[in-house]
């Protein structure tokens, strides 16, 4: 067996295999493409073409099996309480996972100028943390929600009728031949946000042109992604130390900070922000301790989802993949990874 298997059968403690892991953080970001500034703009350009040439996005299908077909009850069992999939926000740095959520969701509402009465459109709409908030925080919206999930739309549209919700609309579609109108929904949004969906794209330039023909002429654009502050690179399996992407970001990109300022031909870069690596660090280790002291109600979801036989080496495979997010997302004290803000408008 090589180490990675090891770690999946859980045969290796914590502690070493997150110093594997950071082992392998610190060879990517020694690497010559890295540190040779000259090599790396040329590398940059060669991945800005490579975004250009591609459609809007690639493995859609493999995203949905990897992360979003897997039963909501498994993330029911670890999430917080708004099911929120991404990085949240501990200003004070003590936050329970669940006010942490609440803390970034009104971290969005807040960048993206939200106002009561807007038409708010969630692009990638994941378990619907922020749909179902938005719904909630501004009852005189329209909130409609784009999944490419069936399993996710039946699961967000149960918990807005178990809520009272009935200004939330949740619609499924592939990003890369989506258009509106579709299923009654028209399209003309104040406000289109994106919460780590775009992480999943290629071509940048089709996606935001396509964006900028739903949004009002007065609306605007607000992604929230995570990135490095200097490399940005493709998901690919190049040998047995890329089990993340084979696993879990199949087609995936990892951008750079300022890699969405050169796609600017339909919408404007009006604003962007950073958030510190370590919030996402705080973030996933509390989904990990989650996941841990409820194994006994989730071994059974995954041997229904991936068989009795494999149940066992999936459950230390998302662990693996939490520790992994952890250590990414914490190294250096999160100044080498973190989450980009950034706010749009049409031109």
């Amino acid at each position: 067996m090589n180490p990675i298997q090891w770690v999946e059968r859980g045969l290796v403690p914590d502690v070493v295999a997150r110093a594997g892991m950071r082992a392998l953080i610190a060879k990517r970001l020694q690497a010559p493409e890295s540190v040779d500034q000259e090599r790396r703009v040329e590398a940059f350009a060669s991945f800005l073409d490579d975004l250009r040439r591609s459609p809007i996005a690639i493995n859609t299908r493999d995203a949905n099996v990897q992360h979003y077909e897997v039963p909501a009850e498994f993330f029911h069992r670890h999430l917080g309480p708004c099911l929120k999939y991404s990085c949240c926000l501990y200003p004070d740095g003590n936050e329970t996972l669940a006010q942490a959520e609440e803390k970034m969701l009104a971290l969005y509402a807040e960048r993206a100028g939200l106002v009561d009465g807007m038409r708010i459109m969630d692009l990638g709409c994941g378990w619907g943390s922020l749909s179902l908030w938005l719904a909630r925080q501004y009852p005189n919206s329209q909130v409609v929600g784009l999944s490419n999930s069936h399993g996710q739309r039946e699961f967000i549209m149960a918990q807005a009728k178990a809520r009272g919700l009935a200004n939330l609309t949740i619609i499924t579609g592939d990003i890369v031949d989506f258009d509106y109108p579709a299923q009654g929904v028209e399209a003309g949004f104040d406000r289109v946000m994106s919460i780590e969906m775009f992480e999943h794209m290629k071509n940048y330039g089709l996606l935001l042109k396509k964006i900028a023909g739903w949004l009002n002429p007065e609306g605007k654009l607000f992604v929230h992604i995570f990135a490095h502050k200097l490399l940005a690179y493709h998901y690919e399996v190049r040998d047995d130390s890329d089990w993340m992407t084979q696993y879990f970001f199949l087609g995936g990109t990892m951008p750079s900070e300022h890699l969405l300022a050169h796609f600017q031909d339909d919408l404007r870069l009006a604003r962007q922000w950073w958030v510190n690596g370590q919030h996402y660090e705080k973030t996933s280790n509390h989904w990990l301790a989650g996941m841990d002291a409820a194994r006994a109600d989730i071994m059974p979801i995954f041997e229904q989802a991936y068989g009795r036989a494999d149940a066992g080496i999936w459950f230390n495979r998302w662990r693996m993949f939490y520790m992994a997010v952890a250590e990414f997302f914490g190294y250096a004290d999160g100044n080498e990874w973190g989450v980009g803000h950034y706010l749009f408008e049409k031109r």
